[in-house]
């Protein structure tokens, strides 16, 4: 399951949702599952919202394939409750990792460039792990 659009000019989750399929997402992966009218009432605590724009988020993002839809109880009690296929975790790391690739496929020599550049602010972990990446890369036969 692969993002189709990605938001370059946004921030956390809104890089790959929009603002409402963000915060739905941030909630039921903070929670792990939600019926449409529990999402509701959290949402609306923020800022009022209807049902029906919850409802329809919700199922879109089932139709997409980020949420699951299961029925829970028996009778008038009966519900939909949604819960994430993935973990957040996974989520961003295959969504990366999709973008980092196709990027690199198209644009290669300037992304490895602009990578390298951005490396000036990141964290030393970070560059330990690169460079422990990049180790195991060289010592990999060639094909």
């Amino acid at each position: 399951m692969n993002i189709k659009k990605v938001n370059i000019r946004e921030e956390g989750l809104n890089v790959f949702f929009g603002p409402l399929e963000a915060k739905i997402m941030e909630l039921l992966w903070k929670k792990g599952e939600y019926s449409a009218k529990e999402m509701q009432f959290v949402l609306s605590e923020e800022n009022p919202i209807s049902f029906n724009a919850v409802m329809t988020v919700m199922n879109r993002l089932v139709e997409k394939g980020y949420l699951k839809k299961e029925k829970k109880g028996t009778g008038r009690d009966r519900v939909s409750v949604f819960s994430p296929v993935q973990e957040k975790e996974q989520f961003i790391s295959d969504q990366t990792k999709t973008i980092t690739h196709g990027l690199v496929s198209e644009f290669g020599e300037y992304v490895v460039t602009h990578m390298l550049d951005a490396l000036e602010q990141a964290d030393p972990e970070l560059i330990a792990k690169l460079e422990e990446k990049l180790a195991d890369f060289k010592r990999r036969p060639s094909t």
